[in-house]
């Protein structure tokens, strides 16, 4: 299988995260683009619920995410205690996705705010 450096958005939905010890912790919903810069901010990952129902997201910030092959999905280094209280909504209500609250979102984790 050849591995390629791009990937389309549409397949990184529904990628699976795991923790570092190999527990699932749920499974990408979508991504979040900087509109002047084009990167990814965050991967906004699905938890909880059942068929997509009742779940929460849990914006991380993209360069928290390492994709492993063996997997086949992404690996993050949270356990899921931390993960519980990390900065979520419901898939129902989307936050404004404002420097303010990306500055929340990457303090919680310790990641250097770009």
């Amino acid at each position: 299988m050849t591995s390629h450096p791009c990937i389309s958005s549409n397949k990184v939905e529904g990628t699976p995260v795991y923790n570092a010890n190999g527990d699932k912790l749920g499974s990408i919903d979508d991504l979040v683009i900087d509109k002047q810069s084009g990167h990814i901010r965050y991967a906004a990952l699905e938890c909880g619920g059942f068929l997509g129902m009742g779940t929460d997201r849990y914006p991380l910030p993209w360069d928290m995410l390492t994709y492993d092959t063996r997997l086949e999905g992404y690996v993050v280094p949270l356990d899921k205690a931390r993960l519980e209280q990390a900065p979520h909504y419901e898939s129902s209500d989307t936050p404004e996705y404002s420097d303010d609250y990306g500055r929340k979102v990457y303090d919680y984790y310790g990641v250097a705010w770009h």
